[in-house]
């Protein structure tokens, strides 16, 4: 077997022209054509130290260690296939293309710009033609085999390719040597205006199939996106794809239409006409003229940058698609046209690596936002390479960009006078940061916030408001909350769901679904985040809408605290999960502001338990110390009682019992002086926790039925987990009666609340306890029970110390 080269690589692409054709006309004759056509080639090009590494339908991908072998494959694999007697009513007609680059290599895979370029020269040929890039002639022309000649055929423009392509074709005596031009951007026969692209076009082979596949059942296909998103660079690349691919269907060429510049949308017909060769008639309007023009051509328009005259663009489109049947239309715009019989598609920011996951140089390769950072940050720096000390940084710098081409663009030209770990640092002061873009582009396009200007500047007031409002957010949100923080002066709450599915249409939000029946979110791009929020801070009024979104995500954080211990507590565990980010945001805004202050003692108080359970005891500590630092001056509450509690809570969890002791004692002074009781109970019984691991069982009995008493004086939902406390302490005590009542007495109550966490601990403890007693069928029984809810709690304590048990129960 071959083995795969590396370094420098000679790449041999093929497929079969008219293939499809063929399979319709000679199914079974094809089929049989096939295997013998995979035969001849695979063959030819191992038997040349070639290495097949990857095969698509009919065509062949692959490389070779020098130029020369990849040659000889090549000539050797058409020889084969002429003298070959096929049974098809034609022969198979294979064009194949040559060029030789650098890569990398992976898993058998290869990925670079090299590939790209051999595929795009071999789309350039025609069946039985062999095409050799530049670089690879000036590799074999001095060692040609005898009778091998090379033909200049000129430089070519090939589609999403940077620079044109000095291209050559294979002469034999055995072999054609006529063939039509090749089928390129300069190819006479393919009439169009695309412009040709100084950089090219990085990934989006999914977004292209995908686009190309919806244009395909319809006549207007519009797609859409934030500002930076690549709308103008896909459309383009998708109507270059469109000019050999569907030649026959668009025999009257394909054709841009750029409105960008454009202010006046009377002007948008003119602008078409203008590009088509429409000339106005007088005493006519020129979208009748134009109409009349287009009624029996056959050819893809394509309309770039219509949100600003979206209104004209709809008409015009309206009137060509009712009387043009043949004309098809690829629009890119921040919103939909609303035109009858559009569909429309979303283009996706580039696919983005995980910034919490550690990065390399080969796992970076795959995502294509960083391939566009590599790229273009070579352009400008040709000593830029991604080595494994800066990965985790190109890796940041992308995923904070949110994988928008344009912002990615802008900070790779940075690399120019900074390291990428530099770029990263500062990319807090992006709008700053990311300016300095091509001179030859819009001005909008030249800085990122200049590009968002654009597009704010096209929202009405309302929409602005709401878009500025929103910037408090963080991760996402629910339409519910929105419809509390954001609503009033300007923006009312029955017209919210408008203004908000008009964003979305803009581009400037995202809606996300839901999994598995759950309420969708929306949520806004980091950069549009950041822009907003700077915008709202420029409105004075920052500070009432941070409150607001505080006060919204206390209220939830209360909510879920109170059914902690309930049949719910997953779903609201679930829900602060979700809205983490948002609570960090709530917990930051309530040590900025004044009145934050009572807000952030609660907010923390009610949080404890999930730090606890999620395991983020050191987040949560830093969070208290703030909050509890932030509000010295004000008198001792029940909130600043209940936030001293939390936080020895919290440090009890990391063993911290000096710590935990000093906290937990002035939350409990605090009560007992406010008189409130009922709030005695939660630090007696962190307080009996902690004698308990020093050994102090007699002290940690004596808190921890003091804790009971008042729990059950008030009825508070905790009385299993200290019954399960309790039972743990009898245990170490060696009352063993009492400690069996304990357990059973927390499990009966956890069952009844529907407390799944306090469940799991009940059929711990129960296990320990027949297990000690020698009853270890029983221990393996409680502990098949209790974890039977180990998922749906992902405590990961309780299922370790049931697993424990259980391994216990059965090595006895």
């Amino acid at each position: 077997m071959s083995v795969a080269p590396t370094g420098t690589v000679t790449f041999l692409f093929t497929d079969i022209e008219g293939s499809t054709k063929l399979w319709e006309k000679h199914p079974d004759a094809m089929r049989r054509a096939l295997v013998r056509h995979d035969d001849l080639l695979r063959g030819c090009i191992e038997g040349r130290e070639g290495y097949v590494f990857k095969t698509v339908g009919d065509a062949f991908c692959a490389a070779f260690p020098t130029a020369n072998r990849a040659l000889e494959a090549a000539l050797a694999a058409q020889l084969d296939l002429a003298a070959e007697p096929w049974e098809t009513e034609t022969p198979l007609l294979v064009r194949m293309a040559l060029h030789t680059g650098a890569c990398e290599e992976r898993g058998g895979d290869y990925f670079g710009q090299t590939l790209n370029r051999t595929a795009r020269l071999m789309a350039a040929g025609h069946g039985g033609q062999v095409l050799l890039s530049d670089v690879t002639q000036g590799l074999v022309r001095d060692a040609l085999p005898p009778t091998v000649s090379l033909l200049s055929l000129d430089e070519h423009r090939l589609k999403d390719l940077g620079r044109p392509e000095r291209v050559f074709q294979l002469l034999h005596p055995a072999l054609p040597a006529d063939f039509p031009a090749l089928r390129s951007l300069d190819h006479p026969d393919l009439p169009n205006n695309l412009p040709q692209q100084p950089t090219s076009f990085i990934g989006r082979e999914t977004q292209i199939d995908e686009a190309k596949a919806r244009l395909a059942k319809t006549r207007l296909l519009t797609l859409t996106g934030s500002g930076g998103s690549g709308k103008t660079r896909l459309s383009l690349q998708i109507a270059a794809d469109y000019l050999d691919q569907y030649l026959d269907q668009y025999h009257d060429g394909v054709w841009l239409v750029e409105l960008a510049a454009l202010t006046d949308p009377a002007l948008v017909p003119q602008a078409v006409a203008q590009v088509l060769g429409a000339r106005e008639e007088p005493g006519r309007p020129i979208q009748q003229t134009l109409v009349e023009a287009l009624k029996a051509k056959r050819l893809l328009l394509v309309l770039d940058n219509c949100e600003h005259l979206v209104a004209a663009c709809a008409s015009l489109v309206a009137d060509l698609l009712r009387n043009c049947p043949d004309v098809h239309l690829l629009a890119s715009s921040r919103e939909p046209l609303n035109a009858s019989g559009e569909q429309t598609y979303r283009v996706p920011s580039l696919t983005l690596p995980d910034p919490k996951q550690a990065q390399t140089v080969e796992s970076l390769s795959q995502f294509e936002a960083v391939r566009l950072f590599i790229e273009r940050a070579q352009a400008v720096q040709s000593s830029f390479v991604v080595t494994n000390q800066n990965a985790q940084a190109v890796a940041q710098v992308c995923f904070r960009l949110d994988g928008i081409p344009l912002a990615i663009e802008l900070a790779a030209a940075r690399v120019r006078s900074l390291s990428v770990e530099e770029v990263n640092t500062r990319l807090d002061h992006r709008f700053r940061l990311l300016t300095g873009g091509s001179r030859t582009v819009l001005p909008r396009q030249q800085t990122l916030r200049a590009l968002i200007d654009w597009s704010y500047d096209l929202l009405t007031e309302a929409e602005k408001t709401l878009l500025r409002r929103l910037s408090v957010f963080a991760g996402g949100w629910p339409l519910a909350a929105v419809e509390k923080v954001c609503a009033g002066e300007y923006v009312e709450e029955w017209e919210v769901v408008d203004l908000l599915t008009g964003l979305v249409d803009k581009s400037l939000a995202m809606y996300e679904e839901g999994a598995d029946g759950a309420a969708g979110r929306y949520r806004l791009l980091e950069t549009i985040r950041q822009y907003a929020g700077d915008r709202l801070g420029e409105s004075g009024k920052s500070e009432d809408i941070r409150g607001r979104h505080r006060d919204f995500f206390l209220g939830i954080a209360e909510e879920a605290e109170r059914n902690q211990f309930g049949s719910e507590q997953n779903l609201w565990l679930n829900r602060l999960e979700t809205e983490q980010e948002n609570l960090r945001a709530a917990l930051s805004a309530s040590l900025d502001e004044n009145e934050g202050t009572e807000a952030g003692l609660r907010l923390t108080g009610a949080l404890t338990t999930f730090w606890y359970r999620s395991g983020q005891l050191h987040e949560g500590r830093q969070h208290f110390a703030a909050a509890l630092t932030r509000a010295t001056s004000v008198s001792p509450t029940q909130a600043r009682a209940k936030a001293l509690c939390g936080a020895g809570v919290l440090a009890q969890g990391q063993g911290d019992h000096e710590d935990a002791t000093d906290l937990l004692r002035q939350s409990l002074a605090i009560s007992q002086a406010l008189g409130d009781r009922a709030g005695c109970s939660l630090p007696l019984r962190h307080l009996g926790g902690i004698a308990w691991r020093r050994g102090n069982f007699t002290e940690a009995g004596e808190l921890y039925s003091e804790c009971l008493a008042i729990q059950r004086q008030f009825d508070l939902p905790a009385q299993a987990v200290t019954l399960w406390l309790l039972g743990l302490n009898a245990s170490s005590l060696g009352e063993r009666s009492l400690a069996l009542s304990n357990f059973r007495q927390c499990l009966a109550l956890s069952q009844k609340q529907g407390d799944l966490w306090t469940t799991m601990r009940a059929y711990e403890g129960l296990a320990a306890f027949a297990s000690e007693e020698g009853d270890y069928e029983a221990a393996q029984q409680y502990c098949e029970k209790g974890l039977a809810f180990a998922g749906q709690t992902e405590d990961r304590r309780a299922k370790g110390g049931l697993l424990l048990h259980w391994a216990s129960a059965m090595w006895h």
